[in-house]
């Protein structure tokens, strides 16, 4: 299929994503759960700083990326790694619950030109929506925490890191979602599939032992734990690179793209 056609393709993949009534409101609540989640830690340490008795330890407090860390707190990234899941599993299996996907797939007979087009504008539109997310609730965690005198600039070190992986976090999760849903088209199994892969998963492997560490850090969430522990200090038998974190988002998502686009070829409809 030659560029102008694929570029058809993605066009109508682009109208087809926005002609969905939920799908503003799905990147909306997301949004503002995540950043509700960070803004509220990064608050409550305001808050409570003067009981946890550390004001006098704020400069160890920056040194030790504490405030970095704060602006994407665990709880909200697992929040967020489920959501875009979710939304990259809904993007496929709704076709295939309504029927539609018999109509495209008969428009379209190329269908791995179409689901190329398909992850090519989920993760375009994820990508900028991550980015949006992690820059504002880094401003928004740092201007709370700077009124206490230990919020920090954008510049500091490790901070960009942990805004580009919590970015990133955004498409690696939601291709994964769609080669889900492309393989088991139902969206209540796929969801089960994305709890367990991200959630579940990293739980299953302790960092105790060679093989089960190695697994671990195979995982996207374990990937993403790594990027964001700033400054790095090994405290786990098997510890690991950042440049090994970010080989493991690159593996997931050309992985899910290979995935989809494999399966839709094979597939009897």
């Amino acid at each position: 299929m030659n560029a102008v056609s694929f570029r058809d393709l993605i066009a109508a993949e682009w109208l087809k994503m926005w002609s969905l009534r939920s799908t503003p409101w799905a990147y909306l609540v997301t949004a503002l759960a995540v950043i509700g989640f960070n803004a509220g830690e990064a608050y409550n340490t305001y808050h409570y700083w003067n009981e946890r008795n550390v004001g006098s330890h704020a400069r160890q407090y920056i040194r030790d990326g504490i405030p970095v860390q704060s602006a994407f707190t665990n709880n909200a990234s697992l929040v967020f790694a489920l959501a875009t899941v979710a939304i990259g599993i809904v993007a496929i299996s709704s076709e295939y619950s309504t029927g539609q996907i018999r109509t495209t797939f008969t428009a379209v007979p190329a269908r791995r030109s179409l689901m190329a087009a398909k992850l090519a504008v989920t993760a375009i539109v994820m990508t900028v929506f991550g980015a949006v997310v992690a820059l504002v609730s880094f401003y928004t965690t740092q201007a709370i925490l700077g009124l206490r005198d230990v919020g920090v600039p954008i510049n500091h070190p490790g901070a960009l890191r942990a805004i580009l992986a919590s970015a990133l976090l955004a498409p690696v999760c939601a291709v994964v979602g769609m080669a889900i849903g492309a393989v088991l088209r139902h969206a209540g199994t796929s969801m089960v599939a994305g709890v367990v892969i991200l959630l579940l998963a990293p739980f299953l492997f302790s960092e105790d032992h060679h093989w089960s560490a190695i697994l671990n850090h195979t995982l996207p969430m374990s990937a993403w734990n790594r990027l964001m522990e700033i400054p790095f200090t090994p405290q786990i038998p098997y510890p690991w690179t950042s440049t090994g974190a970010w080989i493991v988002y690159a593996a997931w998502a050309l992985g899910a793209v290979a995935v989809a686009c494999t399966v839709v070829q094979r597939q009897d409809q």
